[in-house]
């Protein structure tokens, strides 16, 4: 058997055995989480993480506030501030209960925020006022700096996607979910029949600070069209096109990023 044919076996050999045994990145075992899987909206990873545990939460994943009587951030009170520098500087830690690969895919995701805002999030040394990134029972965050230590739960089983990361970091930077803006009715159709009666809470309408922009269904806050449906069918039906994309899981949208730099003066 001469060298060319010897070469040829041994590549076959090789592609079988990789066909047999392919390769696993061991230390990629957070699913490929910072590559979502776009059958999967983003309310819908967060409300079946959250499905059944202890915590007080509104819309799903918004922790009930201890420190003032509603869900609302309008005030300097629940901003996280701004230093002379013009930065809004924020410390946090991630809890050692992740992995390495997980440590990183929610710093990737944190880092999303310096390029476009003012905001940057920064290893907690000994500040009070600080966030703390937890593998907690689900996804889920507080509206707004409440102060002292902040829990962002990101559950290391169904939420530590780029995503869910920076939707749950939107509501610690005081943002509500697209679809209880005050004017949401001209652009979306709450569809209640579609809606277990004890969850409609969740579809509140809220007197939010829309800050002069336009309702943004692709917003990374938004959630998606069967998010708490009974039947399978929409709950959330966008309007006057029902074909509109809405609860998308990839990236802030630009008026995401354009809404935290007015909101903070960036």
């Amino acid at each position: 058997m001469d060298m060319e044919t010897t070469s040829c076996y041994l590549l076959l050999l090789l592609l079988g055995l990789s066909e047999a045994y392919p390769f696993v990145d061991e230390g990629n075992e957070a699913n490929d989480q910072m590559g979502e899987d776009d059958r999967v909206d983003i309310s819908t990873r967060i409300l079946n993480s959250n499905n059944g545990i202890n915590e007080m939460l509104l819309e799903g994943d918004l922790l009930v506030p201890t420190t003032r009587n509603a869900m609302k951030c309008f005030s300097q009170q629940c901003l996280w501030k701004k230093g002379s520098n013009g930065l809004v500087t924020i410390p946090f830690v991630i809890s050692s209960e992740f992995t390495g690969a997980e440590r990183q895919n929610i710093d990737t995701a944190l880092k999303s925020f310096h390029t476009r805002t003012c905001i940057r999030f920064v290893p907690r040394s000994n500040e009070n006022d600080h966030i703390s990134i937890e593998n907690g029972a689900g996804c889920f965050s507080s509206l707004g700096r409440i102060g002292g230590k902040q829990v962002v739960s990101i559950n290391r089983q169904g939420c530590v996607y780029y995503g869910i990361i920076q939707h749950e970091v939107n509501h610690a930077l005081g943002f509500n979910h697209e679809q209880t803006r005050s004017d949401r009715d001209s652009y979306v159709r709450i569809n209640w029949e579609n809606i277990d009666p004890q969850m409609a809470y969740n579809f509140q309408k809220l007197d939010t600070n829309n800050l002069n922009t336009p309702y943004d269904y692709s917003s990374i806050m938004h959630y998606g069209k069967t998010a708490f449906s009974i039947n399978g069918k929409d709950s959330i039906t966008p309007i006057p096109n029902a074909n509109y994309q809405i609860g998308q899981r990839i990236d802030m949208s630009s008026w995401d990023i354009k809404r935290i730099n007015l909101l903070y003066g960036c």
